[in-house]
């Protein structure tokens, strides 16, 4: 079904959903393709025979009357239209002293499949609604280190059901990994400094685990985090005072944040010694910490080895990733299986690598996996990245009414500025041009009042013209409505 067969159709449904009976009065009758029409007709004159029965005297000869008019209405065909027919009779005056009963009937755009006789307070139009619904869905997941979007593309229309924003750090945030003011760091020259004096290019001490020896390792970078909480690990030489996070090496070469540390836990002093742990508290309170990167990723902290930064955010970063993904995909996995039977395909986008961790890992049901037809790089998030994935996805969506009308409305725009004796916009000059045959296309938004739009389409098939509604779903759409709703592509310019 094209758009201006929608278009009139959704205009047919409008006014028979404006008429109400006063009782079950309105007759609704669906012929479906290739049924024989003397069979309906039969069933219609049975159905008046029982109408007769009827105690009220007004709806009993309003339902006779109305069948009647449906019965010679359909005596009009020769044979059932290939679709099939609807046909629709009542009255439909709005006064109680007045009757006017009318018939109304459609041969539908898509074949009816159901045979039906109803008799109601209003007319049946369920099945002729479906007809015009978008049966096709794509699912749409946008999504980076930042925030996930999810939306559906039904038609023209691109619908945002779902977004979130990630706890996941961003690249240039640094880490958490802290130790209080104060602390002692040892220095290439043997002396120790403390570590908020530490600046970026000084040398501290550090060990190579590779080779078991020590070795001086600059100070990559240094900064400030604040924290809501103390770790103290108190040991039999000294003490580090610490955030839950910051990661101690055990003798067995292997790390343990401050929070994940027992007393049974064995460090290494600053000779790389096991040294053991006498006491860990825990103190809840709001206190700035410093944290600093390391070249070779540790050095000494109050007669500790302790693991700079660098390699422990990595890993939250990649811990808060996953878990994101994981959230993302579950809502995914939820909305897009219960309309799997419906949604014919699932596009991913995003910026940067993340769209492919997110659909090689195991996060999306494998049943939504394999409806995945692309995945596509853009530039942004939010809404707006799930309309550049449509955009981007020329090529999968290329039978797509979405991505013709923006492909049509391009095209039109694009001759407007090289190429404008060739085009027409605005009411008088389309219809001026119309007139003369020479529009090729007509461009009409579905904004127009439906009478117009009726009445210029019938002009424009005396011509042969193609006639194109235009959705308002799109940038392009609200475009056209901007030069008054009506443009054209001509066959040869007008003077």
């Amino acid at each position: 079904m094209d758009r201006v067969q929608k278009q009139k159709l959704k205009k047919f449904i409008r006014e028979l959903e404006s008429i109400r009976g006063r009782h079950t009065e309105l007759v609704s009758v669906y012929v479906p393709a290739g049924y024989e029409l003397i069979k309906i007709i039969q069933h219609l004159q049975q159905e008046q025979s029982t109408a007769s029965n009827i105690k009220d005297s007004k709806t009993r000869k309003h339902v006779i009357d109305s069948l009647d008019r449906a019965i010679v209405h359909l005596r009009l065909y020769k044979k059932t239209p290939d679709h099939g027919l609807a046909v629709f009779a009542g009255d439909a005056s709005d006064k109680d002293n007045k009757t006017d009963i009318q018939v109304w009937s459609i041969e539908p755009p898509e074949p009816i499949k159901v045979r039906l006789y109803r008799c109601d307070q209003t007319f049946m139009l369920d099945i002729l609604r479906d007809m015009f619904a978008d049966r096709e869905v794509y699912g749409l997941i946008v999504i980076d280190n930042r925030e996930g979007n999810i939306g559906l593309l039904k038609g023209n229309t691109i619908t945002q059901i779902y977004k979130a924003d990630s706890d996941v750090p961003g690249k240039t945030t640094k880490g958490g990994q802290c130790l209080v003011f104060g602390s002692s760091v040892e220095l290439e020259d043997g002396k120790s400094i403390k570590i908020e004096d530490l600046k970026v290019g000084d040398n501290v001490k550090s060990y190579n685990f590779k080779e078991k020896k020590f070795i001086y390792s600059e100070v990559l970078d240094k900064w400030i985090r604040d924290k809501k909480e103390i770790f103290i690990i108190k040991t039999e030489k000294n003490k580090v005072e610490c955030s839950k996070d910051h990661l101690f090496f055990l003798e067995n070469g292997k790390t343990k944040a401050a929070e994940e540390l027992t007393k049974n836990d064995i460090l290494l002093d600053n000779n790389a010694k096991p040294i053991k742990i006498k006491n860990i508290k825990r103190i809840n309170k709001k206190v700035d910490m410093i944290d600093i990167s390391v070249k070779n990723r540790n050095f000494i902290a109050n007669c500790v080895i302790v693991h700079n930064s660098q390699q422990r955010y990595a890993r939250i970063r990649a811990w808060a990733a996953h878990d994101f993904y994981k959230k993302i995909a579950a809502v995914v996995n939820k909305q897009f299986l219960e309309m799997k039977e419906e949604l014919k395909g699932i596009i991913i986008g995003g910026p940067g690598p993340t769209k492919e961790t997110f659909f090689d890992g195991a996060y999306l049901n494998n049943e939504l996996k394999k409806k995945v037809i692309g995945l596509k790089d853009i530039g942004d998030t939010g809404e707006s990245g799930l309309h550049e994935l449509v955009e981007k996805s020329a090529d999968l969506l290329a039978q797509e009414s979405i991505t013709k009308e923006k492909e049509l409305l391009n095209r039109f725009f694009t001759m407007l500025a090289k190429e404008p004796e060739k085009t027409a916009y605005g009411k008088k000059e389309v219809e001026n041009a119309l007139m003369k045959g020479s529009v090729d296309t007509l461009l009409l938004s579905e904004d127009l009042e439906d009478d117009y739009i009726d009445n210029i389409t019938t002009k424009a098939e005396k011509f042969g013209t193609k006639v194109e509604l235009v959705s308002m779903e799109t940038k392009e759409g609200v475009q056209l409505k901007g030069l008054g709703g009506i443009g054209a592509i001509l066959r040869f310019a007008v003077y």
